[in-house]
């Protein structure tokens, strides 16, 4: 009898407590969300034109669309001319490292992108890039 129960007693010993491993676990995720950058798109497919230097720009996190009906577009909603700078001086404070990027249609007017990238510079944002396809 003195057996079995100092047998029951080793099996007791041997369970692992996984609630430190846990909260490291959820340290690191916490951790991983706060520093997370998320990319936010256009909301729409633009036909953009060719480009034989186009490159990738890495750290664009605004980004504006213009359809071919003149139509802007931030963060998947249609938006007003007017509104534009306030857009981008609210995600730019989100973003200060952040540029802007105008992904223009090829049908669209030269009028509507000079707007856009107007009130990006009196929104204080002077890095601004253009959309368009490599060749």
């Amino acid at each position: 009898m003195r057996h079995f129960l100092g047998m029951e007693q080793e099996q007791d010993d041997t369970n692992v407590d996984i609630t430190p491993m846990l909260d490291v676990v959820f340290i690191m995720l916490i951790f991983f969300i706060v520093t997370a950058t998320f990319v936010k798109e256009s909301g729409i497919e633009v036909n953009k034109p060719e480009a034989a230097t186009a490159v990738v720009e890495e750290k664009a996190n605004i980004l504006i669309a213009i359809d071919a009906k003149d139509k802007i577009w931030i963060d998947r909603r249609q938006v007003d001319i007017r509104s534009v700078r306030s857009i981008i001086e609210r995600l730019h404070a989100e973003n200060p490292k952040g540029t802007v990027v105008i992904q223009a249609d090829r049908e669209s007017r030269n009028n509507t992108l000079v707007q856009v990238m107007d009130a990006s510079r009196r929104a204080g944002v002077y890095e601004i890039a253009l959309g368009a396809s490599a060749n």
